[in-house]
Formats: structure tokens, C-alpha cells, sequence
């Protein structure tokens, strides 16, 4: 009976970190537009940041108290960019085959991988140290600005948001505002008790089931914490907009090592534990995986797609194998 309550609970909490995540983007995004931020600096930080939030709250949950789970909150950061690059982007390209823009393969995908070696060598010594933490606090706020000036000189308009919406929110009056205000409120405070429960009853389980809390959040945390990127990449998908597929899940990826971790790491250093050396090489693996992808046909086509999620499955089963093994 325990441990159906920790699983009910567990699963209250993947949704209100999901729900969280929606309405603290939708109010976001509709206030800095209704003020006259442009669509395509609304994506680029708002919800480029907001769909992030969730792994965020998930690692400043598990470090307060006077038990901090380290391996919880660098687990869920490692399993969640491994989930975004083969999980999300093997599911949209398996629906259908993504067209990939030159700056992804220029630009992002080069900043991720830099990134992601930073995150990689800060571990060499077993802990991210705080001033590991800054230096990565640092890097997000030079990427964001480089993102936003390089978006003031090619110009254009974000597809995440269409124009009938965009007039929708130019001529709502203030009490459209009061809501959206409320609705970053509800969020906050939703994606606040979602993590709060993830963590608590998801170590739980763990220690029911003799299952270690890196496992846990490399696998289930990490799914859960990326289910937002993962209903938008479904429903860019079917609009056939490969662009955002791609852009969501490098630019989360980006944003979960240098604004989850590095903002994680200023507050609490991050010893790592549980954390092995294969999950470190499968993230950064998977993201040299895709370059040749993206450089053969600029796409993803479905066989490939398949690939990413075969991998993602093979990831899955040789690490609860690996941790089975150990704990035995």
C-alpha cells in the first residue's frame, strides 16, 4: 500500500512539473509579447528557459535539506539531454523526417558539444565546484545575448508563435494580463510542489526496490522532466516544422548544463556518486552521433530516427543491467 501511494505521487508529480511547465510559459510568453518583446526573443529565452525550469526545480529540490541527493540532480541533467537528443528527436523524426536549418549544425549543435565537455572535465576530480557553477551561470546569460543579437540581424519571426495568436494578445486588455500574471504564479508554485514530490517519493521507490537514486532520475526523472520538449516536438512534428523539433531539443540540452547545473552548482557544489562514466559517454555520444546525420541530407530521416530511439532503448536497458549488477 506504501509503495502505490509513492508511485501515485511520483506520477502526481511528472504531471504538475508538465502542467507547471505549460503555464508558466504561456503566461510568460503572452505578458513579454503583450509589451512588445518579439516572438523570436520570446523563444529564444522564455521558453527556451521555461521548458528547462522543470529539470531546474528538480535540482535545487534535491539538494535542499540536510540530506542532498547529488546524484539526483546531475542524473536527471545527464539522462534529460540524452533524452532530448535520441529520445525526442529519434520520436519526431520517426513520425517524419526532420529538415535541419544550417545555424543548428554551425552554431548550436558546436555550443552543446562544447558545453557538454566543460560538464564533462568538470567531473574529472568528482564534483561540479561552485566555481565550475559560476563559470557555467556565465556562459547561458553570453549565450542568450549572442542569441538575441544574432536574431536582430537576420530579423524574421519565431514559429512557435502564430499570427493569429500574436493579435489575440496585442488587443487583450489588462485583466487578460492579471490572468497571465496569476498563471506564472500557478507555475512556479505547481512546478515547486511537482519537484518536491518527484524527488521525495522518486527516492522512494528507489530505496524500495534497492535501485539507486542516479538510476531513478537518469531514467525516470529525466523522462518526466522532459515531457514539455517532448509535447512540443509531437505537435512540431505533425506540422512538419523540423526547425523547432531540432531548436528545442539542442537549445534545452544547452540550457539544462549551463543554466540547470551551472545556477545548481553556484548554490550547491555537485559531488557526483552514482553517476558512471558511460552515462557521460553516451551524452556526449549521441550528440556526435547526430552531426553526420544532420551534415548527409540536412535532415533526420525516419531510419535514422529509429537509430536515435533503438540507442536511447539499449542506453536504458544496459545501465538498469549495470546498476542491478552493482547493487548485487
Amino acid at each position: 500500500m506504501e509503495l502505490t501511494l509513492h508511485i501515485l505521487w511520483l506520477i502526481a508529480g511528472l504531471v504538475a512539473l508538465y502542467y507547471g511547465a505549460e503555464w508558466l510559459v504561456k503566461g510568460a510568453s503572452e505578458i513579454a509579447l503583450k509589451f512588445g518583446v518579439s516572438p523570436l526573443v520570446v523563444g529564444l529565452t522564455v521558453v527556451a528557459f521555461g521548458t528547462s525550469a522543470p529539470e531546474l526545480l528538480v535540482c535545487l529540490e534535491s539538494m535542499r535539506g540536510a540530506v542532498p541527493k547529488p546524484d539526483v540532480a546531475l542524473g536527471n541533467v545527464i539522462g534529460s539531454n540524452i533524452c532530448n537528443i535520441a529520445l525526442i528527436l529519434g520520436v519526431g523524426a520517426l513520425m517524419k523526417p526532420i529538415t535541419i536549418h544550417k545555424q543548428i549544425i554551425k552554431r548550436e549543435v558546436p555550443i552543446l558539444l562544447g558545453a557538454s565537455l566543460v560538464f564533462v572535465l568538470s567531473l574529472l576530480d568528482g564534483e561540479v565546484q561552485r566555481w565550475e557553477g559560476i563559470v557555467m551561470a556565465v556562459g547561458i546569460v553570453c549565450y542568450v545575448v549572442s542569441s538575441l543579437r544574432s536574431a536582430g540581424k537576420e530579423g524574421g519571426e519565431s514559429e512557435e508563435f502564430s499570427t493569429e495568436d500574436l493579435e489575440k494578445v496585442k488587443q487583450s486588455g489588462s485583466l487578460r494580463i492579471v490572468m497571465n500574471i496569476g498563471l506564472v504564479c500557478i507555475g512556479l508554485v505547481t512546478l515547486k510542489f511537482g519537484a518536491e514530490w518527484l524527488v521525495t517519493h522518486g527516492s522512494a521507490i528507489a530505496r524500495h526496490f534497492h535501485v539507486s537514486e542516479a538510476i531513478i532520475a537518469l531514467l525516470v526523472f529525466a523522462i518526466g522532466t522532459s515531457l514539455p520538449e517532448l509535447a512540443t516536438s509531437i505537435i512540431a512534428a505533425k506540422r512538419g516544422e523540423g526547425d523547432i523539433i531540432t531548436g528545442n531539443a539542442v537549445g534545452s540540452c544547452i540550457f539544462n548544463i549551463l543554466a540547470v547545473v551551472g545556477i545548481t552548482a553556484s548554490v550547491y557544489p555537485l559531488a557526483s556518486e552514482g553517476i558512471e562514466w558511460v552515462d557521460l559517454g553516451v551524452m556526449l555520444g549521441v550528440i556526435v552521433l547526430i552531426l553526420p546525420f544532420m551534415w548527409l541530407r540536412m535532415q533526420i530521416n525516419r531510419a535514422q530516427g529509429a537509430t536515435l530511439l533503438l540507442g536511447y532503448f539499449a542506453y536504458c536497458v544496459l545501465r538498469s543491467t549495470m546498476d542491478a549488477g552493482l547493487s548485487g
